[in-house]
């Protein structure tokens, strides 16, 4: 068994975090919403440098189920539909060791946007209107 590989993975829906537990006796809790964001799916990181998709709106996002992926990750769905992201243990171990720079990091990204954790609400139905080129 690798070092990187839990022993023990909690899913606590009240408080919508995920709870990864080591031989080594240590812990480590991530918070559905920052999971979400830092999604190692396409969807969000896109195929290249550059072409990462900021997340937005997902302040109450849940963990709806967990699957194991062979015996190196975990593939989550979440309750907005993402379910295309595989964790594997390594990258649950960065995200771990990185949380507060990465979650600094995409709050400035959020605020450089003027965009917001909170979803919008329900019903909102959002146009993106780009300008016409002209002809």
């Amino acid at each position: 068994m690798a070092s990187n590989t839990p022993t023990e993975i909690k899913l606590h829906k009240k408080s919508a975090t995920l709870e990864l537990s080591y031989a080594d006796g240590t812990s480590n809790t991530l918070s559905a919403e920052f999971l979400r964001v830092h999604s190692p799916s396409a969807e969000v990181r896109g195929h290249g440098k550059g072409q990462e998709v900021l997340q937005k709106g997902k302040r109450q996002v849940k963990i709806k189920n967990l699957v194991a992926v062979g015996n190196y990750a975990i593939k989550l769905t979440f309750d907005d539909g993402h379910d295309t992201g595989i964790y594997s243990w390594t990258y649950l171990q960065e995200l771990s060791a990185e949380r507060e720079s990465l979650w600094s990091n995409y709050l400035m990204k959020l605020n450089a946007v003027k965009a917001s954790r909170e979803p919008l609400p329900a019903g909102t139905q959002v146009i993106n209107i780009m300008p016409s080129s002209p002809d």
